[in-house]
């Protein structure tokens, strides 16, 4: 499968995670109305994947938007730069986005998403119980309606894997096992494999590389709250 790089995602080689991406477009479209980001921010990187609504030109133009979006704030704390998202969308056709957000001081991702942009966190320890965790999606469309947000802040180890993908891929991968390998191919074996006839397709890889200097207490997740503002 060829490689599309999609606008706002040029940010190679990063110390923090190794990463590789997937995609394919609908027949009959010329472009992807699906999208990837990953920018510095604070202390690490964020990555972001956003499926603008529907497909063609249009859903391309919302993914842009956003993307555009997200690189201006890409500093903000995730919540907020959700927010801003919605606020940038409101004249497009909207768009499902999931965000991550690493610390290095910390080893910790912190995520969420709204719409059905769907995130699994895969553990490197075979011994981990959870074995995966999945991201907390709220209901909504980036633009047209967005609910009050928590952000799960989780901690992440070397060989840590986070997987995103577009709703233009099946989930049954996730019951499957993952083949070795680096992100590249093992996206590349996910939209291969899982990807629907039906929509565009992005599927998102990352390794994470960090320090290893865990600060968070062994095991535990937090949440983050945030009150939703008029919208």
């Amino acid at each position: 499968m060829a490689p599309l790089t999609p606008p706002g995602a040029s940010l190679g080689p990063h110390p923090l995670i190794e990463w590789g991406t997937a995609q394919s477009v609908l027949a009959g479209q010329s472009v992807s109305g699906d999208r990837y980001l990953l920018r510095p921010c604070p202390d690490g990187l964020l990555v972001a994947v956003v499926d603008g609504l529907g497909h063609g030109e249009m859903a391309a133009a919302a993914a842009d938007i956003a993307v555009a979006t997200l690189e201006t704030h890409s500093r903000e704390p995730v919540i907020p730069l959700l927010e801003q998202c919605h606020v940038a969308l409101k004249r497009t056709r909207g768009a499902a986005i999931s965000l991550a957000s690493f610390s290095a001081m910390y080893d910790s991702m912190t995520w969420l998403g709204v719409g059905n942009v769907e995130g699994v966190l895969l553990r490197a320890d075979v011994k981990a119980i959870p074995a995966q965790e999945l991201i907390m999606l709220f209901p909504g469309v980036a633009g047209y309606q967005l609910p009050y947000l928590r952000a799960v802040i989780t901690p992440v180890k070397r060989g840590d894997v986070v997987i995103f993908f577009t709703d233009g891929i099946r989930r049954d991968f996730l019951s499957e096992p993952i083949p070795a390998g680096s992100p590249e191919l093992i996206a590349g074996h996910i939209c291969d494999k899982y990807k629907r006839s039906t929509d565009d397709a992005l599927v998102f890889v990352g390794r994470y590389l960090g320090s290893g200097r865990n600060r968070l207490v062994k095991g535990k997740s937090w949440v983050h709250f945030r009150h939703r503002l008029d919208r």
